[in-house]
């Protein structure tokens, strides 16, 4: 289930953060997600070190907490998305290789359309996060205030199927 998504600036500060979860831990995954960024900037700095090539936008797992998976996702633009999950089963390598059916596929090959599962999140969002900042009332750098945008993500969330609230 995701708990919580998040957009970070490039200076680290952070534009978004939302939590999907019905307990009051907002402060909690707030200190989860600013965590995950000293990875996320570990694995920029140090390509060798880590799994993902330095064209890959997809970090795959941070780190795991005791109750959390954190996951990043890094544009080129330096903008970080984290998504923090209760899915404590996964490992990185399925996260990376599992594939699921996506129903509503229009492609000529019929409706089973395979696609890797926390990328497709990450490619959804980051598009919804362009079309955010991509408003002329929009200043970069700046917090997402967006309703819009708060309400395309919960959309994006719960398309997953992996939040029982929003």
């Amino acid at each position: 289930m995701i708990v919580c998504v998040a957009v970070v600036g490039h200076q680290n500060n952070p534009l978004y953060i939302q939590s999907f979860t019905e307990a009051d831990d907002a402060l909690k995954l707030h200190h989860i997600v600013h965590c995950s960024l000293d990875v996320v900037d570990e694995r920029v700095n140090n390509p060798k070190k880590s799994g993902p090539t330095l064209n890959e936008t997809f970090l795959g797992l941070l780190y795991p907490t005791e109750n959390y998976k954190v996951y990043g996702y890094l544009t080129n633009t330096k903008v970080k998305f984290i998504l923090v999950t209760t899915d404590l089963d996964v490992r990185d390598a399925d996260v990376r290789n599992i594939l699921v059916k996506k129903m509503e596929c229009q492609t000529r090959i019929g409706w089973e359309c395979w696609v890797p599962y926390w990328k497709k999140f990450f490619r959804r969002f980051h598009s919804a996060y362009v079309d955010a900042v991509s408003n002329p009332f929009h200043v970069p750098g700046k917090k997402i205030t967006s309703r819009t945008f708060a309400e395309r993500v919960s959309t994006i969330v719960k398309s997953f199927g992996l939040s029982s609230s929003g």
